[in-house]
């Protein structure tokens, strides 16, 4: 496999990651993870865009990575992904120096790796036509939720309690509003409107749910953004998460509760094949470049 390390093509085995990274010792940086539909990027600006706002806050020294969508594609074809679905994995940290808590001066390069590899929609990818099951969970994370950082303790523990009680994601619940997934946005339909957490600290600002309100505009979709609050979601008559690796996935059972007799309901549906449809054409337009 050829991975992109630090201005590099290279073997992945031949990766070396100083063990004075910051990343290694401390999580100190970004992530982002962008979709390819046979050899398409999938929002690569958008998701590059949202990896130097990270940079910015967490005052990395250098905020600009256009570069890396060339890169992106670069990996692709080096890995012959051109006709496979796959997931370009981009992780920035703020470099290798002696540890300690403030940042080094002076700063060091960030740290930049990148792998492609076949995507595997895994569990719930194969349960996305059916529905999934998700459990509810208190929101231990820190109060910057808006930055894709490395730091995922917290939604790793959560996810960890949904595959135990043999659900696909876990939705965090903070001062009884129901937010996002441990890696996917959450909304729900209330009175034939899309509802969904506003913006905020709070929550990470998901591609795939800009890409959603796009796609409900066209479906004339009702959409708001307010919170969602545990106590009135047995009002909802649909749930469902959206993501890069998710895209629409509908929420038949919330914990013990079965909704819709466990079928998805007609908005889900409608908005995966608008999904699929958008797929279609880029798949399409790249075939015929």
């Amino acid at each position: 496999m050829i991975v992109y390390f630090n201005e590099q093509f290279m073997d992945k085995e031949k990766v070396c990651i100083s063990p004075d990274d910051r990343g290694f010792l401390f999580a100190d940086g970004l992530y982002e993870v962008i979709r390819s539909y046979k050899g398409s990027l999938f929002r690569a600006k958008e998701h590059l865009n949202r990896l130097s706002y990270g940079a910015v806050h967490l005052k990395l020294g250098r905020t600009d990575f256009s570069e890396l969508e060339e890169i992106a594609g670069e990996l692709i074809v080096r890995n012959g992904l051109e006709s496979k679905d796959a997931t370009i994995y981009f992780q920035v940290t703020r470099g290798a120096a002696k540890r300690s808590h403030a940042f080094p001066h002076p700063l060091p390069s960030p740290t930049i790796y990148a792998v492609a590899s076949i995507f595997d929609p895994g569990p719930a990818g194969k349960k996305r036509e059916k529905g999934i099951h998700i459990i509810t969970i208190a929101d231990t994370r820190w109060a910057r939720c808006d930055l894709k950082t490395t730091a995922l303790t917290p939604n790793i523990l959560a996810n960890q309690v949904a595959v135990e009680n043999g659900a696909q994601e876990a939705i965090f619940i903070r001062d009884g509003v129901m937010l996002e997934g441990t890696h996917s946005n959450f909304m729900a339909v209330f009175d034939n409107v899309l509802v969904t957490a506003p913006l905020s600290n709070y929550i990470l600002g998901g591609i795939t749910r800009k890409f959603i309100f796009e796609l409900c505009a066209r479906e004339n979709i009702s959409v708001e953004e307010r919170p969602i609050f545990e106590k009135d979601i047995h009002m909802a008559t649909e749930m469902m998460i959206v993501g890069t690796t998710t895209e629409v996935t509908s929420i038949v059972r919330m914990n013990d509760i079965i909704f819709r007799d466990g079928r998805p309901g007609p908005v889900a549906r409608a908005l995966q094949e608008a999904y699929t449809s958008e797929i279609k054409i880029i798949k399409n337009l790249h075939a015929n470049k």
